[in-house]
């Protein structure tokens, strides 16, 4: 009897300690999944000033109406959300309610997070709970009356946001709706790179087409239109992801930031399934217009090309493979948009610097020793040939860029 009972009481151990097993098992895939997806979300874009806690907040978020700061989410109840639920969270996510039902602002990209799955937003909150709290106080509200009332945010939701779940489309492949559900929610993309609106809101009949954020163009990344990705394969649209770089681009200013701390991250299936979407319906590229070679701008241009970009970018604008962008069909130098190559050519860049590419090419900044009308005449020569067509761009152009780069 003794014998049976000590077995019986071994088994039962046995069925406990594996239960336990299992649940912690549970628990840290839940957290890794968690991790995965803050990652794929690029939460520390908003939240983590650099050299500060994980999540602390502080982040200042330029709008046109005024200042926000990204907040504290970390555990910490007093500054964080260690006071929160996971349904204040979900809330949050699905549809902009803070704490208390506060509405929140749409620098917070809730109008794209609404379309994550709740099975997500769980592994997201379980890992947001294993975060070291910090006490960081933030005052996330910083816009000046009567921006900072948060009573318009009613109005502006009715005007620009939907909310609800991804819903698969059943006519697509599961790789294709996978990019879907990335682009559209957790990775929020049309944050940046499409066109808003008076209020702030995104042109939903514009998705994805383009932006200007803080004299930063979000170019055009579908695959339609001369200045958008039509040129691009999905392996190119795959390495730049990962690696900041492709045969067309080199990433720069905030897309190389998040390259930096997210896309370069993600798995290959996912990149790969962003790629499948973003190319989907793509056209062949048509052949655009460029300004006569004999305009006046175009002769400056060439000359000023020849005697400091060609060196770099080669003469023909082919550049160098994963070291100098190449200028010819490259979708940003074709954007209606020149504020970020202006930008680039005054204050010069520096590449993200990937584990896939750790060598972080720069630009040097031309600003010191070129006029406002030799930006203009070479960016207009550098829009124009080797099969770009683009607007001209002014001396004025140049100006406003200028003075928003100076110090104040």
């Amino acid at each position: 009897m003794k014998t049976l009972l000590t077995l019986c009481a071994s088994i039962l151990g046995l069925s406990v300690s594996m239960a336990y097993a299992d649940t912690a098992a549970d628990s840290y895939n839940m957290v890794t999944k968690g991790r995965y997806l803050a990652t794929v979300g690029d939460c520390t874009a908003c939240h983590t000033l650099p050299g500060k806690p994980l999540f602390s907040g502080g982040v200042i978020l330029d709008t046109p109406f005024g200042k926000l700061a990204g907040a504290n989410i970390t555990p910490d109840p007093v500054h964080g959300i260690g006071r929160w639920t996971f349904e204040d969270f979900q809330n949050v996510m699905s549809n902009g309610h803070g704490l208390d039902g506060k509405r929140l602002y749409g620098a917070m990209p809730f109008t794209a997070y609404t379309k994550v799955r709740r099975e997500d937003n769980l592994a997201i909150w379980a890992y947001l709970k294993t975060v070291d709290a910090s006490d960081n106080e933030v005052q996330t509200n910083q816009l000046p009356f009567p921006f900072n009332v948060r009573t318009s945010l009613i109005g502006w939701n009715l005007l620009n946001f939907k909310e609800g779940e991804f819903k698969a489309d059943p006519q697509k492949s599961e790789q294709w709706n996978r990019g879907a559900y990335l682009v559209e929610g957790l990775g929020h993309c049309g944050t940046c790179h499409t066109p808003k609106g008076l209020t702030g809101g995104d042109k939903s009949d514009q998705f994805l087409m383009g932006a200007n954020l803080q004299n930063w163009v979000a170019p055009n990344i579908t695959s339609k239109g001369h200045d958008g990705l039509g040129a691009w394969n999905e392996d190119d649209i795959v390495k730049y992801l990962k690696t900041g770089a492709n045969r067309f681009d080199i990433a720069s200013g905030p897309m190389a930031e998040e390259v930096e701390h997210s896309s370069q991250h993600w798995s290959d299936q996912d990149l790969l399934a962003v790629a499948v979407y973003l190319k989907d319906g793509a056209k062949p590229v048509e052949e655009a217009k460029p300004i006569a070679a004999s305009d006046a701008a175009m002769v400056a241009g060439k000359a000023i090309y020849a005697d400091r970009c060609s060196a770099c970018h080669t003469p023909n604008g082919e550049g160098a493979a994963n070291l100098f962008p190449k200028l010819a069909m490259a979708p940003l130098i074709n954007s209606n948009d020149p504020s970020s190559l202006i930008r680039v050519v005054l204050a010069g860049s520096r590449a993200g610097a990937t584990d896939a590419a750790p060598t972080a090419p720069a630009m040097p900044s031309f600003g010191w020793n070129l006029s406002d009308e030799n930006v203009a005449d070479v960016l207009t020569y550098v829009r124009n040939t080797w099969g770009n067509a683009a607007p001209a761009v002014s001396s004025a152009d140049v100006k406003d860029v200028r003075e928003a780069l100076t110090p104040r």
